[in-house]
């Protein structure tokens, strides 16, 4: 009898216990759907404001004298090429080396700081990193398209960095210890084996670090914010750049020009979004990948 009870009191447990599972599963269903809901709702609005701008000419033609119709934002998409680019060039070696150093080489305590304040840079408000370098940069000597590469680049390395570090702890030991066994030494065991192996997690965390970057308009409005409506690839001189032009066309008089800054807008959006979920798609991969070798 006893032992029926307890039968009883178990399955009873159970029970209670799917259900409980079930319910919180349909609270992070429902949260989910809300996410996705309101990413589409914004895109789809900002779609449906920015069709009338959003053909060729967005992309291949200059900006037209006040009052005409037509033009596009040509010097807006060179200029967020170079801009995004250079700033990846500068991003990209430090933030592999830094994680490649925390990963390899520091100690505990030392990595522990330097994660701390890569953590901490992610956080910083993109504006205070705009003041920061107007201040330091900008102040005398006049705005130009390699402090806006260097506000990015800013942005860019804390998320570099510590995507490498998650790839670099997923290297499996017995590479470096089977290299290390036939006398390679530490730095040619990273070169040679470990790099190679982490290279596809790097890429697409130099990618994520990309998207985000390619969307920030208030350390740009601080370096590089006073350019000219024609294409240059002069990154001395002040560039333009999407996330400027939206900034400014949204607040025009001219109604074309609002709905070039929407079209403009969704343009960056499907970049983004494209850019962050094949990011996100490769970088799974590789931790698979990395998990299983």
């Amino acid at each position: 009898m006893a032992a029926q009870q307890g039968l009883l009191s178990a399955s009873g447990r159970v029970r209670r216990r799917k259900r409980v599972n079930r319910a919180v599963e349909s609270i992070w269903l429902l949260a989910s759907a809300a996410a996705v809901a309101v990413l589409g709702i914004v895109t789809g609005s900002v779609l449906v404001r920015g069709i009338p701008a959003l053909n060729l000419d967005l992309f291949t033609k200059t900006p037209v004298t006040f009052g005409e119709t037509g033009g596009g934002i040509a010097h807006a998409f060179v200029g967020s090429l170079i801009l995004v680019g250079l700033a990846g060039a500068m991003a990209l070696p430090v933030g592999v080396l830094s994680a490649i150093y925390v990963s390899e080489f520091a100690d505990q305590r030392v990595a522990r700081g330097i994660k701390l304040t890569l953590d901490v840079l992610n956080g910083l408000p993109s504006i205070v990193i705009g003041v920061f370098l107007f201040t330091l940069l900008v102040v005398g000597r006049g705005q130009n398209g390699f402090i806006g590469a260097i506000a990015l680049a800013i942005i860019m390395l804390p998320l570099i960095s510590r995507s490498t570090q998650e790839v670099l702890a997923l290297v499996p030991n017995h590479l470096r210890e089977g290299s290390l066994a036939l006398g390679v030494s530490k730095w040619r065991t990273i070169l040679g084996v470990i790099l190679p192996t982490t290279f596809s997690g790097i890429l697409t965390g130099t990618t994520l670090a990309i998207a985000r970057a390619a969307g920030e308009t208030a350390p740009l409005l601080f370096t590089s914010s006073l350019f000219g409506d024609w294409i240059s690839g002069d990154p001395g001189q002040a560039m333009a750049s999407i996330p400027v032009i939206i900034f400014e066309y949204s607040e025009a008089p001219d109604p074309h020009l609002n709905d070039q800054a929407w079209a403009a807008a969704f343009v960056l959006i499907t970049f983004v979004l494209v850019t962050s979920l094949l990011s996100r798609a490769a970088l799974a991969r590789s931790r698979s990948k990395l998990e299983q070798g």
